[in-house]
């Protein structure tokens, strides 16, 4: 495969060109303006982040990519699925309140906000790829719905993936919470028994009857349970959660093959910000210091160049001496050629997903690098 090509512009601005200017200029030179957006819904994937943490991408940046699809014709609208972990984006409701507290309201953003897998997390379109870790991706169904698909991400660190990039963003942001239940695990959730009260609320809204009640306890069976993810949702205690049982590897590879599903057969272009690079995700209801100072913008049509782009780029800056990337690199010795996310939580890795995501055709890990 040819090389992709990936733009690249840095933080610097003049009294001529602000950042939201600067951006605009980047997804025009990147090509946005091929995308046919004349009366096309277009889906913008961003992370809102989650209540308390401050490092997701300002709402800003979200409004130059609405305003951009609005005048070339089309309807943008921001999206993220519901999260699969208790917190503060756990079903729509709370998630659009969540999204507007930190400030993606029509009014600052000029596009809506749409939950993509609906109220309880349930709302989603199977779509086949026949995988060799998935067959079926669960989808969230109005990012399906959209005629074109956008994604806006915040290049950070991550405690599982090794970095939270535009795949990890596209891929997983995008399951339903049956499809990250499939991507963490093998789609089956379990029940802390010192939380539940017994109530009867998840045996109620399951189909299959996997959720059984002795002794004031629920249990799940997991012979007779589908992983739909609904008595997630439904629990009052919070009691019911996922397995993460799979491996990083594996649970990487799940990513690019959902990231597929998302993207095959429809236009698509990505956009990722290396800025606030935290060392968690943004779904922490809390954020530390940035492992490494701001990079710059990208934008690309291939999401595997774009990621292999931001890390290349990242591993070249030097750490922020007082964040945990530094504080590990002084506990190895300032060990040589390592890699910042391995570094940063060394149980991960992340050329995998970007392995995995080349073996399946999603784009490719080669490309050059174009500086505006």
């Amino acid at each position: 495969m040819e090389q992709a090509k990936v733009y690249f512009t840095s933080f610097k601005a003049t009294e001529h060109e602000n950042l939201l200017q600067k951006l605009h200029r980047l997804m025009k030179t990147a090509g946005f303006e091929t995308i046919d957006f004349t009366d096309k819904y277009a889906a913008i994937k961003i992370h809102f982040g989650e209540y308390g943490n401050l490092a997701f991408l300002r709402p800003n940046y979200a409004r130059v990519v609405a305003d951009y699809v609005k005048e070339l014709g089309g309807k943008p609208f921001l999206t993220d699925c519901n999260t699969l972990y208790v917190g503060s984006r756990k079903n729509a409701l709370d998630h659009l309140e969540t999204a507007y507290v930190n400030g993606f309201s029509p009014y600052q953003t000029g596009c809506h906000v749409i939950i993509g897998d609906g109220l309880k997390g349930t709302d989603e379109t199977i779509v086949p790829i026949d995988g060799e870790y998935v067959k079926e991706a669960k989808i969230g169904h109005a990012i399906m719905d959209a005629d074109v698909f956008i994604s806006l991400t915040h290049f950070k660190g991550h405690e599982m993936a090794g970095f939270g990039g535009t795949l990890k963003n596209i891929g997983m942001g995008c399951g339903s919470r049956a499809g990250k239940m499939e991507q963490h695990c093998e789609g089956k959730p379990s029940v802390d028994q010192s939380a539940c009260v017994g109530c009867g609320a998840c045996s109620r809204i399951c189909a299959h009857g996997a959720p059984v009640i002795e002794n004031g306890k629920a249990a799940i069976d997991h012979e007779k349970c589908v992983g739909c993810g609904r008595c997630l949702a439904v629990c009052p205690k919070d009691a019911i959660a996922a397995d993460f049982a799979d491996s990083i590897a594996v649970l990487n590879y799940k990513m690019a093959e959902y990231s597929l599903a998302v993207c095959k057969d429809r236009p698509c272009f990505h956009v990722s910000l290396i800025c606030d690079v935290s060392p968690n995700c943004d779904c922490h209801a809390e954020n530390d210091i940035p492992i490494i100072p701001n990079v710059g913008m990208l934008a690309s049509f291939d999401p595997v160049a774009l990621d292999q782009a931001c890390a290349d780029l990242c591993n070249q800056m030097t750490p922020v001496e007082s964040s945990i990337l530094g504080e590990n690199l002084r506990a190895h010795g300032n060990e040589e050629g390592h890699d910042h996310f391995h570094m940063t939580h060394p149980d991960t890795e992340w050329k995998s997903c970007i392995a995995h995501a080349v073996k399946i055709g999603l784009g490719t890990d080669q490309y050059e690098l174009v500086t505006i």
